[in-house]
């Protein structure tokens, strides 16, 4: 059996400890390390509105009781946030976690149809939201069965809304006696029993799901990731969003564990993430690809002294070797390490150690991770060996839970002895070094976030025009990929222009801005395996080939989604 282990150490995983628990009350908290005075926190970078941990923990404390003792919050309960990002989202979220609540994520892109989804799956009893997103928060809590005083504003005001602000002032008026007891683990129980997180995913097919992220997965991540983290890391960027993986690991637990401030942007737009850049003197940058590719090729850049960054930091989706490059000739001085993983692995599998931030390396995905194990399978169900191709599989504690309701699926990606499935065809190098190679599962990552093919074929299966549909990601040099439909008319529908954008203009009505459709082309048939499976190769095979059929571009769509 060929089976890669982590060269680094193991970590000294608790069991017994809540996320809660582990990250205010325990020895690894920085409130048990460090003087006030000392203590790193969530820093708004536009507004300077700041909580350092103490906040956190009183801010979260308060909220929770009011949560629990006026509101009638139950342990198990989800607590839904839909929002940008904001400090008063990693308060709220661990306020739900101090009481046993499950935390879910999602999108503040989101239509009404899509939250309403989200809520229902996740099975939300209580929404918060911001004032900008309310519209949609509001139609999809009451499709979702939520009522509207259970619905909070984590900033802001609006009539008949109660504030995050208003909550931590019933939560203080219970007094320091009577606040609601942190939720402890059952007796039997570990901490990798206990669900604390849903976040949205495809998986390896179908429609979005429910993945079960237990305590467990986030403080073995964190401790993962500690240990290859160099200790001058004391300032992170957060323009990732927050309810991403990435998002929820390395900008709102790791950055408490590490004791480093969060310098977190609202909203993203190059300028105003080059702006905090260069005000607070950031030396290592965390960032998904198309802000990558833009660093390297928009102009707006060369006016930026940028010469205090140590190290770029990528992730959520792979970076291609022209921007790599790029990158060191124009950032000369600087190292290069990223992540590879999925929601399903909270996070990374893999990730560049300090000994392998050259930018030699930077192609590959980084080493396993402590206390991590891969394996790679070939087609005829062989385990590769050194430099061989095939399926990664990985098991270590940061694997998740399972999918949320969901026992086909959860048995379709976790097998009987703890292997994830990734759906990555990828090898590993005589040092230890992940290479990806390509994706067998069917995601299409634009600017890092999934987007589910059957989703986008659904919908368009429901126009009155189409007979038949195959969706899948095409190259995009801003976006990493962008989504593009085969459709097959139905008899008598002409294959012109106007059906075209008609079918984008259909997709942008009904869906987020990131699954907007770039390409229609239409085809005569959809190729398909005897089992029915759309054969998504084949489908990319033509796309280079000559014999292509009538295709409608929506540069529109595509600048929108710049």
């Amino acid at each position: 059996m060929v089976i890669f282990k982590s060269r680094q150490p193991p970590i000294d995983l608790p069991t017994d400890l809540t996320d809660w628990d582990w990250l205010f009350d325990s020895p690894w908290s920085p409130l048990q390390k460090y003087p006030e005075s000392e203590l790193a926190g969530f820093q708004n970078a536009i507004t300077k509105e700041r909580v350092s941990w103490r906040d956190v923990k009183d801010c979260s404390t308060w909220i929770s009781t009011a949560l629990v003792k006026k509101y009638g919050l139950k342990t198990g309960d989800t607590v839904s946030l839909f929002s940008q990002n904001t400090v008063w989202y990693p308060v709220a979220m661990y306020a739900g976690l101090r009481v046993g609540a499950k935390i879910s994520g999602a999108s503040p892109a989101y239509n009404t149809e899509e939250m309403t989804f989200a809520l229902k799956t996740a099975d939300a009893k209580f929404l918060m939201t911001t004032p900008g997103s309310m519209e949609v928060a509001a139609a999809s809590a009451a499709a979702a069965g939520i009522p509207k005083s259970n619905v909070f504003l984590l900033e802001g005001s609006l009539p008949g809304y109660t504030t995050i602000q208003e909550l931590i002032q019933v939560g203080k008026k219970y007094g320091a006696s009577s606040q609601a007891p942190a939720f402890k683990l059952p007796p039997g129980k570990k901490n990798k029993d206990i669900c604390g997180f849903l976040s949205f995913s495809s998986g390896t097919t179908g429609l979005p799901k429910a993945v079960m992220i237990s305590h467990q997965n986030v403080i073995a991540q964190c401790l993962q990731i500690q240990q290859i983290t160099p200790t001058t890391q004391k300032k992170i960027m957060a323009v990732l969003p927050l309810f991403h993986i990435t998002g929820l690991v390395h900008q709102m637990h790791l950055p408490i564990l590490l004791n480093a401030e969060v310098i977190m942007l609202p909203q993203y737009s190059l300028e105003k993430m080059l702006d905090v850049v260069v005000e607070y003197q950031l030396g290592e940058l965390l960032m998904v690809p198309p802000i990558l590719i833009r660093l390297v090729r928009d102009p707006i850049v060369d006016k930026y002294d940028l010469s205090h960054v140590t190290r770029f930091s990528s992730g959520a989706a792979p970076l291609s070797e022209e921007i790599i490059q790029l990158l060191q000739k124009k950032f000369p001085g600087t190292g290069f390490k990223q992540g590879y993983g999925m929601t399903e692995s909270c996070s990374c599998i893999t990730a560049h150690p300090p000994e392998k931030f050259d930018y030699k390396y930077a192609h590959s995905g980084g080493a396993v991770v402590a206390s991590t194990e891969v394996k790679i399978v070939k087609e005829d169900g062989t385990e590769a060996g050194v430099g061989e191709s095939g399926e990664v599989l990985a098991r270590g504690p940061q694997v998740v839970m399972g999918y949320l309701n969901n026992e086909q699926a959860t048995r379709d990606t976790f097998d009987e002895d703890g292997w994830l499935h990734t759906g990555d065809q990828g090898a590993i190098d005589e040092e230890g070094m992940i290479h990806i190679q390509d994706r067998i599962k069917e995601l299409i990552k634009v600017k890092g976030i999934g987007v589910a093919p059957a989703e986008l074929e659904d919908l368009l299966l429901g126009h009155e025009k189409v007979e038949d549909v195959a969706v899948m990601g095409i190259k995009d040099d801003w976006s990493g990929e962008l989504p593009k439909a085969f459709v097959v008319l139905k008899k008598g529908v002409n294959a012109d222009t106007a059906v075209g954008k008609e079918l984008v203009e259909y997709v942008k009505e009904k869906k987020v801005k990131y699954k907007w459709i770039k390409e229609v082309e239409f085809v005569d048939e959809i190729p398909k395996s005897a089992s029915g499976k759309i054969l998504r190769r084949v489908l990319r095979d033509k796309q280079l080939g000559a014999d292509r059929g009538t295709i409608i571009k929506d540069s529109v769509g595509e600048k929108a989604m710049l």
